[in-house]
């Protein structure tokens, strides 16, 4: 299972803005992987952050708003400027249908509206103190969503289940091998799949594999895409370009040279 310094997705780490993740009580765990909270001053220049994000929902609150953000089938990014902050809770599948149906979402959000929470969390990320700030903030997201989420029944505990074999066992490349795993039929993780992320299972796997193989390209220059296209099972290295052109919209030979050369600017400051 992931943990709070999980760098999976993170497609230009040293692009990021400061960033930490504050972890979820145990009681909370079925329903959250963690709390995110980036903060940035641009005050002369814009960012581009991209990420590969995890097939799940993502409830974010920021100055102007607050949304719920479901799963994605490409690459997400924004444009950062000014001064701002964001804090947003990374979903687990048992609690992303209690907010909302993510099928209505995919690739997409809905706003929602709790002003309650919103002045809670501003106040927070106000604090002098970040850290104590981050962890107030987190505090006040967390028991809203404990508040309307509930416990998990008997499905969603096994869409986690689910989510967890995918991000864990990389020997999981196939549906069919996915359902053996969960006690399922095809045709039964089709529609938990459907019902609690909306994203059909080999989406959810395929998600997870490049998520891996950007890591490996990003934090091993020595490996080649070849060699990363075998350790993760694709066909031949054309597969694992052909799926990183059409989820990310370029080559792995081009998005290795990227992190080079950002590596490169950020020793050069």
């Amino acid at each position: 299972p992931e943990t709070t310094a999980d760098q999976r997705g993170i497609l230009y780490p040293s692009r990021l803005p400061t960033f930490h993740r504050e972890p979820v009580s145990e009681a909370l765990a079925d329903r959250v992987r963690w709390i995110w909270i980036p903060r940035w001053d641009l005050r002369r220049q814009r960012d581009r952050q991209e990420v590969l994000p995890f097939p799940a929902c993502n409830l974010v609150v920021e100055p102007d708003g607050m949304a719920l953000h479901g799963p994605t089938t490409s690459i997400s990014y924004r444009e950062l400027e000014g001064r701002g902050w964001a804090v947003g809770a990374l979903l687990r599948p048992a609690a992303a249908g209690a907010l909302c149906s993510p099928s209505l979402i995919r690739n997409s959000h809905r706003p929602l509206e709790d002003p309650d929470l919103r002045t809670a969390v501003a106040d927070a990320m106000a604090d002098s103190n970040t850290t104590r700030g981050g962890q107030r903030a987190a505090s006040a997201l967390a028991d809203w969503l404990a508040q309307r989420t509930g416990p998990p029944q008997a499905m969603a505990l096994i869409a986690n289940k689910m989510e967890d074999v995918v991000a864990a066992d990389r020997s999981v490349l196939r549906v069919d091998q996915l359902a053996r795993r969960l006690d399922l039929s095809i045709r039964s993780l089709q529609r938990l799949c459907e019902k609690y992320i909306s994203l059909p299972p080999l989406a959810v796997i395929d998600c997870y594999r490049l998520q891996e193989a950007a890591q490996r390209l990003r934090e091993d220059p020595s490996v080649t895409v070849a060699q990363v296209a075998a350790e993760l099972d694709y066909a031949d290295h054309a597969h694992l370009t052909a799926d990183f052109r059409r989820v990310l919209g370029f080559s792995p030979s081009q998005y290795r040279q990227q992190t080079i050369s950002d590596r490169q600017a950020l020793s050069d400051r």
